[in-house]
């Protein structure tokens, strides 16, 4: 009886006694304060990338406007600061894909390798040493792996592959592949989290059914969580093409229109970091010419991130 006194007293609430109220008794000032902070920040970023939009127009309507589209973007001959000057952004852009593939080639493999031992083979201890040293690697200055690539890969191939003696020093296999070094922290990483994420109910069911750890892990762990795991290659790509200290340092800097991994190419980052020292007069058709380039290079970005929220969203699993 005493119990349903206090229920009537505190549950129902009545006219001497009315419910208590789900409201803050004062308003909440600091919660305000956090989503005007958090409104800002959200903000901030959209105003700093308008900003970079319109900095990079203004020189790039200026460079075309003495420039041909046509002849910038499928011309096959990059010489912007010789006389006759030549502005066929094909040769350096091709440079630009060239060292990418071949750092994703190398990569890939290796990273999602990683990620599936990672998250279906490893024990826990194992896991707990190996993963923070794959985000350690992550973090290394990109120039101290540019000079790892000039100083160590690039003697070690011309070692291991002896019949390569056209290889020279600089080229873009072995851009490539200081590249992939990088890459593969950023793969592993994030598709190890996208594969543990997949519920346990899936692999304990595969197992019921008689299915190996390695089927288990390809044929239904990997395809559940494929969303994830093309964000990660997406990410990777990204990071490939913009990439400028490793490919300054290794791939060389000369604009061949090449995809041979043993030859000198010049990629669309070495030659902005080249280029734009200060030695070059403002508002000559040089200086535009490092904004053209960099337009070219945030289009190829934005058109690879569209592509990959385009499948993301296609293959997106959703558990409940």
């Amino acid at each position: 009886m005493e119990a349903r006194d206090t229920i009537g007293a505190f549950g129902r609430g009545g006219a001497d006694n009315p419910p208590p109220s789900l409201e803050a008794p004062s308003p909440r000032y600091g919660e305000k304060l956090i989503k005007g902070i958090l409104a800002f920040c959200a903000i901030l970023s959209v105003i700093t990338t308008t900003a970079i939009v319109v900095s990079l127009l203004m020189p790039t309507i200026d460079f075309l406007g003495e420039v041909p589209i046509g002849d910038f973007l499928f011309g096959t001959e990059w010489a912007p600061t010789f006389s006759p000057a030549s502005f066929g952004v094909l040769p350096i852009l091709v440079g630009t894909i060239s060292t990418s593939i071949w750092g994703m080639l190398f990569a890939i493999p290796i990273g999602l390798c990683s990620a599936i031992w990672l998250s279906e083979y490893a024990s826990p201890g194992a896991r707990k040493t190996v993963k923070p040293v794959l985000e350690v690697l992550a973090g290394i200055p990109t120039v101290a792996i540019g000079i790892f690539g000039l100083v160590f890969l690039s003697p070690l191939i011309e070692d291991v592959f002896p019949f390569m003696v056209n290889v020279p020093p600089f080229s873009a296999g072995v851009a490539g592949l200081a590249i992939g070094l990088m890459l593969v922290p950023i793969i592993a990483s994030i598709s190890d989290d996208a594969m543990r994420a997949v519920p346990g109910g899936l692999r304990e069911a595969a197992y019921g059914l008689g299915a190996t750890r390695m089927k288990v892990a390809t044929r239904v762990v990997f395809p559940a969580a494929i969303s994830g795991i093309i964000a990660s290659l997406v990410l990777a790509g990204s990071r490939a093409v913009g990439e400028t200290m490793v490919v300054l340092l290794v791939a060389g800097a000369s604009p061949n229109l090449t995809f041979d991994p043993g030859s000198s190419v010049l990629t669309m980052t070495a030659f902005i970091a080249q280029t734009a020292t200060g030695d070059i007069s403002t508002g000559s058709i040089t200086y535009d010419t490092i904004f053209a380039v960099g337009t070219l290079l945030f289009v190829l970005t934005l058109i690879m991130n569209v592509f990959a929220i385009r499948l993301v969203r296609k293959y997106r699993e959703v558990y409940e």
